[in-house]
């Protein structure tokens, strides 16, 4: 006689089954974490297969599943950095000393500095020195929980280079248990040989690079710097046709230093997210809420230049805009590869709440890569990129940085920490 219940709901097969544990699942943004207490999460196949209170837990083959005990630990989804810069050549510690010196901008860009030295540098290193130097950025971000990052080009400026520094990207993929993202970000500074021609320069960003980056399949995405340094509008405008063109996803640089309209713009064209946003105007917002576009704030970038100008977090919450947190690392204006002192500046300098903030590199951060399907949640279905972290609330990863609380890292359901 057939079991009408065993019929109905089969015994799972699953490959490891976490009990005893706490999970901050981050299904609901940055209202609270998701919060399930005394639980338990299996996982099959490299997805999250059930989750719940432990006390729900439905019968499953116990010969077939690894059983772990949490603890009384907390999990958390895999954290995103969802905005990087990390594959350049050189440093540029010197300019920060000059700077601290009382050196200006323009006395330090006449020495060489700025932008242009790290072009230099990258164009002059080849792509196994670029892999070299970048892996301990990498690694760095992923002891502390990173299972997924955006990385941007931009630092090339021209077809080879770009190409390069996008190649280099994708093999950090092999070189560590980590998804990568890859952003085509040739719209990025003006290269010296361009110099009084950057209409001439957009051009050669949209018409080859673009369709080589998009033929080749070295970036999901493509970003501008919208500012008053970096391209205008029409310019941006540009790029943002020629990715759409070439089916690749947009984001912008935009709003850093003044209020140039590139957030509205790029809501025109569905972009993804606007970054940096601190003179972000009240229609700018509205944009990207009609757009449903994520907001990613920048905070190592706001600490390292000493910027006094906030994003509109109150409006930013006001109109529903998801917001995202990422460490912007790069050697110029954010040389920080840490995401729990993110989570730190983010609510000590932007005011977020620790569950805000916690979403900015979970859910929100998924949400501005296009990957809000997949990551960033703790949810039956999505990816079985897990953290495991020796806390006994949420809210400590963003009180405390400095003494690394990960106890454990899962990256499509295998322990790789």
């Amino acid at each position: 006689m057939t079991n009408t219940a065993q019929a109905t709901n089969p015994i799972p097969h699953w490959q490891t089954l976490w009990l005893n544990v706490n999970l901050a699942t981050m299904t609901n943004g940055g209202d609270n974490y998701g919060e399930i207490c005394d639980a338990a999460l299996a996982i099959s196949d490299g997805k999250i297969a059930w989750l719940g209170k432990q006390a729900d837990l439905p019968s499953y083959h116990k010969s077939d599943v690894e059983v772990i005990d949490g603890q009384g630990r907390w999990l958390t989804p895999g954290l995103i950095d969802c905005h990087t810069h990390l594959v350049y050549g050189g440093n540029r510690a010197n300019e920060f000393e000059m700077r601290l010196q009382g050196k200006s901008y323009q006395e330090i860009a006449e020495a060489g500095g700025g932008i242009v030295s790290t072009v230099k540098a990258t164009r002059e290193a080849s792509a196994a020195e670029l892999l070299k130097s970048a892996l301990p950025r990498l690694t760095a971000l992923h002891q502390q929980g990173v299972t997924t990052i955006e990385i941007k080009s931009g630092y090339g400026l021209d077809l080879d280079n770009e190409v390069k520094m996008l190649t280099v990207a994708g093999e950090l993929a092999e070189q560590l248990p980590v998804t990568v993202k890859r952003t085509f970000l040739g719209a990025h500074a003006l290269p010296v040989e361009y110099k009084d021609n950057s209409d001439g320069y957009i051009k050669l960003v949209c018409d080859e690079m673009i369709p080589v980056i998009a033929e080749q399949k070295l970036a999901d995405t493509v970003d501008v710097f919208c500012e008053n340094i970096g391209f205008d509008l029409a310019q941006t405008e540009r790029v943002f046709t020629a990715a759409k063109q070439h089916g690749l996803a947009i984001k912008a640089h935009a709003e850093q230093l003044s209020n140039l309209g590139g957030t509205e713009l790029a809501a025109k064209y569905q972009a993804l997210s606007s970054d940096h946003i601190e003179f972000l105007s009240a229609a700018g917002i509205k944009a990207m809420s009609a757009a449903n576009m994520t907001a990613v704030l920048l905070p190592g970038a706001f600490y390292f230049l000493r910027e006094t100008q906030l994003p509109p977090v109150e409006l930013l919450r006001k109109h529903g805009v998801a917001m995202a947190i990422a460490t912007d690392a790069n050697p110029g204006s954010s040389p920080i590869c840490s995401i729990q002192l993110m989570l730190n500046m983010a609510c000590t300098l932007f005011r977020l709440t620790p569950s805000e903030a916690l979403a900015g590199v979970t859910c929100n951060a998924a949400k501005a890569l296009g990957l809000s399907k997949t990551k960033g949640q703790l949810s039956v279905g999505f990816d079985a990129d897990i953290a495991l972290w020796n806390i006994s609330q949420p809210a400590e990863l963003c009180y405390q940085f400095g003494v690394n609380p990960l106890s454990a890292l899962i990256q499509n359901g295998q322990q790789v920490i």
